[in-house]
């Protein structure tokens, strides 16, 4: 597996250990909890294997030509590992009540079939050829695909830590 989905699959692993179903249910009002979060994550690594699916079924790549807007946020976003805040989520990325249990259970699995599609698409049409887009970002070889998905997951695993953080209580200091 590719080192970046390596160290996303890590992350999540080690972020939701030991959580309870509260700990991944419980949020704030207008806010997403860890279970939505973990959602949000598992439709955008489905939603890119499809891509990537639908890549090997025509034969041939399917990205566009990307914009200049695009090209700058993909080197913030790739080039630069940094991902905005305050974004809203592409509307089939957004949670919709897939049950928890069957995220947790298998989100790993969703990354590592992810990671093989990908590989599947470079070793056919080249490492440097444009695959498939990314809906806001546009076009993406398979190293950027890799490099996205572990700086969103990377941006995603910090809310989880704090959202497990904030649910923790203090210490009792008598």
């Amino acid at each position: 597996m590719d080192s970046n989905l390596e160290r996303l699959t890590a992350g999540l692993a080690s972020a939701i250990d030991g959580a309870s179903a509260d700990d991944l249910t419980c949020h704030r009002e207008g806010k997403w909890s860890i279970a939505q979060i973990l959602e949000h994550l598992y439709l955008s690594y489905t939603g890119t294997t499809k891509g990537f699916q639908r890549c090997l079924e025509a034969g041939k790549p399917l990205a566009s030509s990307a914009t200049l807007k695009q090209r700058v946020m993909v080197l913030f976003v790739v080039g630069l590992g940094k991902f905005p805040p305050g974004r809203k989520a592409p509307k089939n990325t957004q949670p919709r009540g897939i049950a928890c249990e069957r995220v947790v259970a298998d989100i790993g699995s969703q990354v590592a079939a992810m990671d093989d599609v990908i590989r599947k698409c470079e070793q056919r049409y080249g490492s440097g050829t444009k695959l498939v887009d990314h809906p806001i970002l546009g076009p993406f070889t398979a190293r950027q695909w890799r490099k996205f998905h572990w700086v969103h997951g990377r941006h995603h695993l910090q809310q989880i830590l704090r959202l497990r953080k904030d649910r923790t209580p203090a210490p009792d200091k008598r």
